[in-house]
């Protein structure tokens, strides 16, 4: 199938809440796999009327929804998939009342939903170090607001982002733009040794002692690029930007405000969706394999 998921390609695959189960349990156990009951390797048959499927040697059940988002819910398994393929094709995130205008769901059931799946996908990939040539910027988000607008602005949540060139970008909600804190994430997140461009912010100072070839973009001046020639790298912030320039369009035009309460899962989202940007079905095939 090819790398784009259309809503065409999704009903073909999931016509009907049995496919969507019968999906669920082969990426979670197989229909064929080694009994925990019996210890034998059979073939695991649906069971009629039940969300179940049985050992055809024992009769032991498995039960594929257990211990996922999708158990015990009333709502049917197809129109989660189907929220879970809103949320990894769209671009500006999928709002509560959009979710409830899709699914032909009360409001209440759209919003815990949403969460649930912004919470799976934050927690979907594994850590790894950010390494190559890495660009660091922190953002101000929260909506629209009257008053100072980017740094120093009130009422807003403080967001740190570390891409890679060409790579993966790790985001983190952060209490300051201190010189402490915003190191600290950098050593977190970013493997010493890695080039970094930032703006000329003075809290990026002492990177360069920490083990990384630092070099800033003097923003103010109108600088938004420059060649080092002694490493040979161009240093500018333009990816890690355009990463937060969506975000906040999105926040703005899509979700209105986000609280710093639920910050982490709105970053988790768009995070994992610029992570695997290039495959709309695997985003979607990892997700479901992770529920």
């Amino acid at each position: 199938m090819a790398d784009k998921f259309t809503v065409r390609d999704f009903f073909d695959r999931f016509p009907d809440n049995d496919a969507c189960l019968h999906h669920v349990m082969e990426v979670r156990y197989g229909t064929r796999h080694t009994c925990r009951a019996c210890g034998v390797e059979s073939t695991f048959h649906r069971l009629a009327n039940r969300k179940a499927y049985t050992c055809s040697h024992c009769g032991d059940h498995v039960y594929p929804c257990a211990g996922t988002i999708f158990q015990d819910s009333r709502t049917s398994l197809q129109l989660w998939f189907y929220a879970i393929f809103l949320f990894v094709t769209t671009r500006h995130g999928v709002s509560g009342k959009e979710l409830q205008r899709q699914l032909g769901v009360t409001y209440k059931c759209a919003w815990r939903m949403g969460h649930q799946i912004r919470d799976l996908m934050s927690n979907t990939d594994g850590f790894a170090m950010l390494q190559g040539h890495v660009e660091l910027d922190e953002a101000y988000v929260g909506g629209r607001r009257p008053g100072k607008r980017g740094r120093g602005a009130a009422g807003k949540t403080i967001v740190f982002g570390m891409k890679e060139r060409d790579g993966r970008i790790a985001t983190e909600i952060v209490p300051n733009v201190r010189k402490e804190t915003l190191r600290g994430a950098t050593l977190r997140n970013v493997r010493p040794g890695s080039v970094v461009s930032t703006d000329e912010l003075m809290s990026y100072g002492l990177l360069n002692a920490d083990g990384y070839t630092h070099g800033s973009v003097k923003h103010g001046a109108k600088e938004f690029a420059y060649y080092d020639h002694r490493h040979g790298v161009t240093h500018h912030t333009n990816h890690v930007e355009s990463f937060w320039r969506l975000f906040k369009k999105s926040v703005t035009s899509t979700h209105i405000h986000i609280s710093r309460k639920h910050m982490d899962r709105y970053l988790g989202e768009f995070t994992f969706r610029s992570n695997h940007r290039e495959m709309e079905n695997a985003m979607f095939d990892l997700l479901i394999g992770v529920v």
